[in-house]
């Protein structure tokens, strides 16, 4: 039998449109040219007919393994539910047909729930949490025809159905700055309109519904401010000037955002780059605010939730509306474009308190605000543990999409004291204030849906670039 060379073929499956950098494979690239292994790039994105690219590759070519990452389950919107994985297994079944290599699962939305999704998809291998280090521990020991069961991270199908191994969590400081050469930047940046970057990883937040900390664990882990701007400074080079750090909230902990900003600004990066992050409206001050605008932040988009103190506290966020309050008045005094993300419906939800919510975001004036009605349930989160408190699920008014105890396919909490008209209701509230963004909004500009946004696509085409929230805004204030 002849051997199989050592070369891993990374697999990128998202074709949502604009396309969003697979920032992932780019740092697994990096980290297994490091240890010696020819890398390839398989990038889907780009391609309407996927079988005739997975054909054309194999054809020329042959792999040790092959990694497949998958970002995203769904598009975790109430008014879409798309479901990504029955194409995302469309393209395993290609696979499997050209190769006798093993397939390797990962990535953010894999390691929500990784062994629904093996066996949704007939594989037998994964690695949630991080790869950096564990996949090329994992393909090194398959190239060896060593033992790899140990491996960590690694969920695998063994006799009486999967296992999981814990995760190697790296530890960032020591992180060096990847090539980011394996990906297309400049393509994903001329057809998705800005690049991205991770500072840190981890958050030890409580809310209720998010499944970050699943993939990429409870204890935040900060890159060197250093390594963080040596790779901005790669980009720039390429030309990408417009950057989302993907960190689940920038500001935090603050004194890391501010050791980042100051090194942008010692290096005289500032003018020549414009950035957003995802941040956490406390800790927020004007000190930092300040050292934003001067590192070049564009915008900030503020995961707020709610507008009501009782729905906050249902949520399991650790601020109030007075904060809100506060950071708000912060960003207009500085000048910085932000706006204020929402998840309405979930425990506790009523007319009164969404309204109360619309009301306050009225009042502390964001440049947008994101709407999202219905909060998508994971496994293995506070949600899903209450949900199932509430009883049988079949039974559960509040729940709506696909009901089972898996949670693999789109299932949302929808408060049933909102009544059965609640994106009417909503859509009453918000009126035509074109500050609202909304996933049942009328006019397209206002879609906050960004999977197929054919208004975000045509304007990157045209030379938008920056956050997606944020080309929306200046379409619409252009008029």
């Amino acid at each position: 039998m002849e051997a199989l060379a050592e070369k891993i073929l990374l697999v990128n499956p998202n074709q949502m449109k604009p396309a969003v950098a697979p920032l992932a494979l780019d740092y697994l690239a990096s980290s297994l040219g490091e240890k010696g292994f020819e890398v390839d790039l398989l990038d889907l994105c780009f391609f309407e007919h996927f079988a005739q690219e997975i054909d054309r590759y194999f054809s020329r070519n042959s792999v040790s393994a092959i990694a497949i990452t998958l970002r995203n389950s769904d598009d975790t919107h109430f008014a879409g539910r798309d479901f990504f994985l029955p194409r995302f297994k469309e393209i395993i079944d290609r696979l499997k047909e050209r190769t006798p290599s093993p397939l390797i699962l990962g990535g953010a939305g894999f390691s929500i729930m990784p062994e629904a999704i093996l066996e949704y998809c007939g594989l037998d291998l994964g690695i949630w949490g991080e790869g950096e280090y564990s996949l090329p521990l994992l393909v090194g020991k398959i190239v060896a025809g060593e033992d790899y069961y140990d491996v960590p991270g690694l969920v695998y199908r063994g006799e009486k159905g999967f296992r999981r191994n814990p995760p190697y969590y790296l530890n960032l400081k020591n992180m060096s700055s990847p090539e980011r050469s394996a990906v297309d930047n400049r393509r994903y940046f001329a057809e998705g309109g800005m690049g991205s970057i991770e500072a840190k990883r981890g958050c030890p937040k409580g809310c209720i519904y998010c499944a970050d900390p699943l993939g990429k664990g409870r204890r935040v882990r900060c890159r060197s401010p250093r390594g963080v701007v040596d790779e901005i400074e790669s980009l720039l080079e390429m030309g990408i000037d417009h950057l989302h750090f993907c960190d689940s909230e920038f500001n935090f902990p603050p004194a890391h955002a501010e050791a980042v900003c100051l090194e942008i600004i010692r290096r005289g990066l500032g003018p020549k780059l414009r950035w957003y992050a995802y941040c956490s409206p406390v800790p927020f001050s004007e000190e930092l605010a300040i050292l934003f605008e001067k590192a070049g932040c564009a915008g900030i988009n503020f995961g707020v939730d709610s507008g009501t103190d009782f729905m906050l506290r249902s949520l399991g966020r650790d601020f109030n509306v007075e904060d809100l309050g506060r950071t708000a008045r912060i960003c207009h005094r500085q000048g910085i474009v932000f706006m204020y993300d929402l998840l309405l419906g979930g425990p506790g939800e009523t007319r009164d308190s969404l309204r109360e919510t619309i009301e306050t975001m009225k009042r502390l004036s964001p440049s947008r605000v994101g709407a999202s009605m219905g909060v998508r349930v994971f496994p293995r989160t506070k949600m899903a543990a209450l949900v199932r408190k509430q009883g049988p699920m079949v039974e559960n008014p509040n729940l709506h999409g696909a009901v089972d105890e898996k949670f693999l396919a789109p299932i949302f909490y929808l408060s049933s004291a909102l009544g059965d008209d609640a994106p009417r209701y909503l859509a009453s509230l918000v009126a035509d204030d074109e500050r609202f963004f909304s996933s049942f909004a009328q006019a397209a500009e206002r879609n906050y849906n960004y999977n197929e946004n054919l208004v975000l696509v045509e304007a990157i085409k045209n030379g938008y670039r920056g956050a997606f929230w944020d080309i929306l805004r200046r379409l619409a204030e252009k008029g």
